[in-house]
């Protein structure tokens, strides 16, 4: 199975956008939260660095898009 091309920009967005609120949901299940949610703050807070790693390997390995050949018009000289 092959997942459709995304295109880099968003893809470090997203990358960027899980990474930081994973780190903060580790920092505030470990640090500030109240006993009841601590385990549930730093699951989520893994699971977010579990996509920041998955949008990476994306980013890191997708192959780059190439126009349709067949929809380009031709120039005759």
């Amino acid at each position: 199975m092959r997942i459709r091309y995304i295109e880099p920009n968003r893809l470090k967005v997203l990358m960027m956008m899980f990474l930081g609120t994973g780190i903060m949901g580790l920092i505030m299940g470990l640090q500030f939260a109240p006993p009841s949610m601590t385990m549930i703050l730093t699951f989520m807070g893994v699971v977010n660095i579990g996509l920041a790693a998955f949008f990476t390997f994306t980013f890191l390995t997708q192959t780059r898009k190439e126009p349709d050949k067949r929809k380009k018009k031709k120039k005759h000289d």
